[in-house]
């Protein structure tokens, strides 16, 4: 694994001091915002989670190498380069073996950050259960990797584009933790209702990392705990948008989809171009302020788990 895996000097020094680290997904770059926006929110939220007191680890492949933390240059090149790969678990090996550049999903990213010891990531908006699955059984990978992956990911719910209700059923039927920050209601990603409930509430990054240190404590028992956690950041009042007015977007966005027969890791992105293209970019801006928004509560979450840790640590040795 040594010689595959490229990991920055202040994220090693971070990891090796046990210091708090939080691993940004780069699918975002490459095939999520549009250019300028795709590297200045990258850096933002880079900048975030060190205002924070974290260290950011982009994660992505390049030159046949897993890159966990990106330089600023190597930012600039994924947000500029073409045919850059979008890899998932699946994709991981293949894209290694091709010497491609690649952009982590939120799977690809939690493989890979879990390989490297850290276990909180940022994202916007983690992939699920697509609408129309039971007659394509297009089902994002992200939900199988949080079900096998001891990471903690925050993120504003799933993307709107996709069937919320099934996307949490099938969540709830792999095991995993879905938590809200400050909210009872799973979020539709642009919107901050959903009419989904939620059962879990922590209102504080202590109490988001003391239930994130259970999980995997009861995961070191072998009984079946070594998912991962979602926990779901609403987007502010200030940035969200009307449901019904996303709900109308998505279904004309779906319409022209599949009158220019956009399939497989495809649909995703040119939804999302779609939307953001019919409302005149307030999508964008709302995708902006909660990657951001996401980057900074990680940090805190990731900073609070980094200190239980070290206490619980001197209790031990004491």
């Amino acid at each position: 694994m040594d010689g595959l895996i490229s990991v920055r000097d202040d994220v090693a020094l971070a990891l090796k001091r046990q210091a708090p680290v939080v691993a940004l997904e780069s699918t975002v770059i490459a095939h999520g915002l549009p250019r300028p926006h795709n590297v200045e929110t990258a850096r933002k939220m880079e900048a975030a989670v060190r205002e924070a007191g974290a260290t950011p680890a982009t994660i992505g492949i390049l030159d046949g190498k897993m890159v966990v933390g990106f330089t600023n240059e190597q930012l600039a090149f994924l947000a500029e380069a073409k045919d850059v790969a979008k890899v998932s678990r699946s994709d991981v090996s293949a894209v290694l073996a091709s010497g491609r550049p690649g952009a982590t999903t939120v799977a690809g990213t939690m493989f890979i950050a879990a390989r490297a010891d850290i276990h909180v990531l940022a994202t916007g908006g983690i992939g699920g259960v697509h609408r129309g699955s039971e007659n394509t059984y297009d089902i994002s990978a992200d939900l199988t990797e949080l079900s096998r992956t001891p990471v903690a990911v925050v993120c504003t719910g799933a993307k709107a584009i996709l069937d919320l209700p099934r996307t949490v059923e099938v969540l709830e039927t792999l095991g995993i933790p879905v938590v809200g920050y400050g909210t009872n209601e799973f979020p539709a990603f642009y919107s901050r209702e959903s009419g989904l409930p939620l059962q879990h509430r922590v209102d504080s990054p202590d109490d988001a990392a003391r239930l994130i240190r259970i999980q995997w404590d009861l995961g070191s028992f072998e009984q079946g705990f070594g998912a991962g956690v979602v926990i779901v950041n609403p987007p502010s009042a200030e940035s969200a948008l009307p449901r019904a007015e996303i709900e109308s977007l998505v279904a004309s966005a779906m319409q022209a989809a599949e009158l220019a027969s956009i399939r497989g890791k495809s649909v995703t992105p040119f939804l999302l171009e779609e939307v953001g293209r019919t409302s005149r970019g307030k999508t964008l801006e709302t995708n902006i302020a909660l990657l951001i928004a996401n980057a900074r509560l990680a940090a805190r979450i990731a900073v609070a788990y980094s200190a239980q840790n070290s206490r619980g640590q001197r209790a031990v040795s004491h």
